[in-house]
């Protein structure tokens, strides 16, 4: 029977023909599809319950977290990428978990969370203990098998038929590609005012409700300010509702959030692991320590990696580079490494590929190279990637050790890409990567101190392709998001039995869900070099940032180009990247992306602004301790001042950097002025100490050698002198600036410190807590700091510089340790003393100098 169907427009056709097959694919997924509870068995901290179609098992990987996997009858497993097992099977906490059992349900309670088992038909609700609703699934997981899933829909110049049960609906003049195959997914109800963040990389603004992501990591060579898919993208979700949603799979995938359907989220793949990961917490900070808490804290990065890195496509010669290095130092620009990229192992972008051994014509004397430029402070950090051109001196090498993704054949998979004619490191399989780390060592050796780890979405995957992985054969499309992810846990586990006493520094453009724990540092891809990339940074950045990937940054300036370096937007995006979590420029050869080599007035705005990297380094490097101690992001969204104001989730133009200060950045060419939605509070201009009332849209003048910057009231910012690299950092001594103001009564922050490279500084303890506290009443405040924690190396004492901001009286009885000290007539009177007070009635400010050992107490009268 053939059942006729006429539109009157091509794009009326279009959208009813791919209306209809969403419903053919939803329907034939779902056909006989049934799930009924048989019965249960509570062991440890996991949940069996026994179903009609397999076993569904809910794990309490800690209070706040569930990982929930359905294992139907006849579907291949994969082992989890997204949680971490170490840290899970070593938390001792306690769950105390209890289940109680009804005639329609099953209740599963936790400390913090509660999953509900609808028994029949089988679905899971989650609420707090107190029976607060949180999410619920739809219909939980929804499979199909291979041979079950819609045929190819036929194509002819005008004629598409497809066949639903035992008709055919014919739609003429349409000309579609047939859908994704997809075998598996989840489906779970939204509640219509929830505002949802989440899918990783995607220029889609900050709320992404009503769209549809591909799951399948892909570059997008010079994207600006619209990107559906991307280098790293996250099958994950935060609800404003405060829950995350974590579907544990990294096969080519869908994540549909309210899109076609109205509050339906829904996950699709074309295979891999069947299961999620629910998480809840009473904040977003506290949502976000919960997920990294099962997903893997970030480890610590060295930390001359937050210094400024010297990097471009690329260094052509040791000369070139060693004149790079010098001309650094020359022109009075801090530098704490050099990037090399491809043209380390041949002289051309294409055919070599693989070679994995430095180009001794253009490199000569590389190890010495390394050597020189590691005296002056500067580490050396090198490109590799995961592809093995045929061309290159290590294919039979390759080939020999069985060390590349295979064909259904078994003989090693090739195909063109840009770069020549390849083969793909299998990182999944243990041999491979046996095989592949050598190299890694070698450079190690040698005294390489970073790693880079580029095209590894990977850029070209062949879907059907093999790898061996957890003892049998999986294709491309099964893992293939996880392929960064796993090229990351390789070069980190191995570094740290290497290296044991060294942190990994691990630049990666593609991972997955807890990356982070495996020394991540993603990036935001090959942006354009234009007005247009740069806007979206700041969303990229919160967008990665709240799913535990911290150290994601963006080449500084600007990637992809034809055209000359815009003087002014190259400013205004190394001004931006001041308060990134890792500054380094990087362009195309046809451009310079370090500021040593523009004009004048571009060397010496961004010097300055280099220098207060620097400077900063005591607030940023404590921010890096912070994170890696309770995942709080560096770069945090204004959704976190006031989480009762949902529309604060759609903010993408301003965020805070730690919890002082707040960044707006300017975008637009030409503006010397940014407006800013101020939260409630009291703010100050960074630059000046002008002051505002918060709760308001204010403008913040922004000229060519200032971008905006808001310090919040009573908040405390340690700064040190700049240095040439980090390599000289000491905090000996310290300047706090405090930021005073009548209407905060008190405030407190906090400074960490350790020796900057010790792998195991947090875990043994070896580093040191600074504690500021403020109190104020009136015109009375009191300062009280707090020095607890010793490591190898520290500071025996401090001298110690108060700067009091907005502090508007010359006359004030100053007692340091309950000992007065008199107001000094000017600066050079306040520089010859190791305790003194001056007032800077130019600056309105208060300034103090003390000795610091463990506690320092100061009152202002």
């Amino acid at each position: 029977m053939m059942k006729k169907i006429t539109f009157e427009s091509k794009k009326q056709m279009q959208s009813s023909a791919l209306y209809l097959l969403a419903l053919i694919l939803i329907f034939i997924s779902w056909q006989g599809l049934t799930r009924d509870y048989i019965n249960h068995q509570l062991s440890g901290n996991t949940l069996a319950v026994r179903t009609s179609d397999g076993i569904v098992e809910i794990n309490a990987l800690n209070q706040s977290a569930f990982e929930v996997h359905y294992q139907p009858i006849g579907f291949k497993q994969l082992p989890s990428f997204a949680i971490d097992t170490v840290s899970t099977s070593n938390n001792k906490d306690e769950r105390n978990l209890t289940v109680v059992d009804s005639a329609k349900a099953l209740t599963l309670s936790s400390k913090f969370l509660v999953a509900i088992i609808n028994k029949s038909p089988f679905n899971i609700r989650y609420t707090k203990p107190n029976g607060e609703y949180i999410a619920a699934e739809e219909l939980g997981l929804f499979t199909q098998q291979p041979q079950a899933v819609i045929p190819k829909v036929t194509v002819k110049t005008d004629v598409i038929k497809l066949p639903v049960d035992n008709e055919v609906i014919e739609v003429k003049d349409l000309n579609v590609e047939p859908p994704i195959e997809f075998t598996l997914g989840f489906r779970f109800k939204l509640q219509p005012q929830e505002k949802i963040v989440g899918g990783g990389q995607r220029v889609l603004g900050m709320d992404r409700r009503g769209q549809k992501m591909p799951l399948y990591n892909r570059a997008h060579y010079g994207y600006e300010d619209q990107s559906n898919q991307m280098y790293y993208g996250l099958s994950a979700i935060m609800s404003s509702n405060k829950y995350i949603i974590v579907f544990d799979n990294s096969a080519n995938g869908e994540l549909d959030i309210a899109h076609d359907e109205a509050d339906i989220l829904q996950f699709s793949a074309v295979g891999g692991r069947t299961s999620y990961l629910i998480i809840a917490g009473d904040s977003y900070p506290k949502l976000i320590e919960n997920l990294v808490d099962v997903t893997g804290k970030q480890p610590l990065p060295p930390r001359w990696s937050l210094g400024n890195i010297a990097s471009r496509f690329g260094y052509h010669s040791e000369q070139e580079a060693r004149a790079v290095v010098q001309k650094y130092h020359d022109e009075d620009f801090p530098l704490d490494a050099i990037v090399f990229d491809l043209y380390w192992f041949g002289p051309d972008i294409k055919g070599h590929m693989g070679n994995l051994n430095w180009d001794k014509i253009a490199f000569p004397t590389s190890v010495a190279m390394i050597k020189d430029f590691k005296a002056q402070g500067v580490n050396t950090i090198m490109i590799t990637e995961p592809f093995i051109l045929t061309s290159s001196s290590q294919w039979q090498s390759a080939v020999e050790n069985s060390a590349l993704m295979k064909n259904a054949q078994g003989q090693p998979e090739k195909f063109d890409f840009y770069f020549g004619n390849t083969g793909l490191v299998d990182v999944f399989d243990e041999k491979s990567q046996d095989w592949f780390w050598q190299y890694y060592q070698q450079l190690a050796e040698q005294g390489v101190a970073g790693w880079w780890g580029d095209l590894g979405e990977p850029e070209v995957h062949p879907a059907n392709g093999l790898h061996n992985f957890a003892g049998g054969k999986v294709t491309g499309d099964e893992v293939h998001n996880a392929y960064g992810h796993k090229w990351a846990e390789m070069v980190f586990k191995r570094l740290q039995k290497f290296q044991p006493e060294t942190r990994p520094f691990i630049l990666m453009r593609s991972g997955f869900i807890g990356s982070q724990r495996y020394g991540m540092v993603p990036w935001t891809g090959d942006v354009s070099r234009s007005w247009g990339g740069f806007k979206p940074q700041v969303e990229l950045a919160l967008q990665m940032s709240v799913l535990g990937l911290s150290y994601i940054h963006s080449d500084l300036g600007g990637f992809a180009g034809d055209g000359p370096i815009d003087k002014e937007l190259y400013i205004r995006w190394l001004q931006y990247g001041v308060f990134q979590p890792v500054y380094r420029p990087h362009a195309q050869e046809n451009a310079k992306p370090e500021p040593i080599f523009h004009d004048t007035e571009t060397k010496d705005i961004l010097r300055e602004y280099v220098k207060l990297r620097y400077q900063l380094m005591p607030y940023i490097y404590s921010l890096s301790i912070e994170n890696s101690l309770t995942g709080m992001p560096i770069m945090r969204p204004m959704f976190f001042e006031d989480e009762s104001k949902l529309d604060l989730i759609d903010e993408k133009d301003s965020y805070f950097y730690g919890d002082a200060l707040l960044v707006a950045p300017v975008t637009e060419q030409g503006a010397r002025s940014v407006e800013v939605n101020l939260p409630t509070g009291v703010w100050f201009n960074f630059w000046n100490d002008k002051r505002y009332l918060g709760n308001q849209k204010v403008t913040i003048a922004a000229p060519l050698d200032q971008t905006p910057v808001l310090v919040r009231g009573g908040a405390f910012i340690p700064m040190v002198e700049a240095v040439q690299s980090t390599k000289d950092y000491n905090t000996k001594n310290l300047t706090l600036h405090y930021y005073a103001d009548t209407s905060v009564k008190s405030s407190s922050a906090l400074m960490y410190n350790d020796d900057g490279k010790d792998p195991n500084s947090l875990a043994n303890s070896d580093y040191e807590k600074l504690t500021f506290n403020a109190e104020q009443q009136g015109n009375n405040l009191s300062l009280n700091l707090q020095q607890a924690g010793d490591f190898s190396g520290m500071p025996a004492s401090r001298k110690l510089s108060v700067v009091i901001h907005h502090y508007g009286d010359n006359s004030a009885k100053i007692k340091v340790n309950n000992k007065a000290i008199k107001l000094v007539a000017n600066q050079q009177q306040f520089t010859d003393h190791s305790i003194a007070a001056w007032y800077d009635s130019s600056a309105n400010q208060l300034q103090i100098k003390a000795e610091w050992n463990k506690t320092v107490n100061i009152t202002i009268n």
